[in-house]
Parts: structure tokens; sequence; C-alpha cells
């Protein structure tokens, strides 16, 4: 089973890397983007095991290391 997981800022919290890139595409003639936030993807293969089981594994390694869930929010994708 693979795990795709999206990390991203919550709302709200500054996001310095993300005026960063945008003041980039701005400079390039990319005026149509009124917003930049980066994130992180991962992917995580995990063994065999049931849906359900791999969803709570998953939501427990987001919480304890992947995600600083005080700034940051999660989701993720099973296939």
């Amino acid at each position: 089973m693979l795990a795709k997981i999206y990390v991203t800022l919550k709302k709200g919290v500054h996001d310095p890397q993300g005026e960063a890139v945008h003041h980039a595409l701005l400079s390039l003639g990319f005026r149509q983007v009124s917003d930049v936030r980066i994130g992180k993807y991962i992917e995580l293969k995990l063994g065999e095991m049931e849906r359900n089981e791999a969803e709570k594994k998953v939501t427990e390694m987001c919480q304890k290391l992947l995600a600083n869930t005080v700034i940051e929010g999660y989701r993720f994708e099973l296939e």
C-alpha cells in the first residue's frame, strides 16, 4: 500500500518561503498568481495491512513526526 501525504502550513501561519516564491513568480511576469504556500509531499510504502489499520498508522506517523500539528495541517491518500 502506498500513502501519499501532503503537509501544509495552517492558514494564518507566516510562510516566508511561499512569499519568496510568489515574489519571484511576479518578477518573472506571472502576474496572475495571487498567493503561494509551500508544503511537503511524502510517499510511504506500507506493508500489507487492512485499509483502516493503514489510516490509523499514517495518522499516528503524521501526528508524531511528519507534521508539526501546531502550525501544520496534513491530509493523505492511500493507494
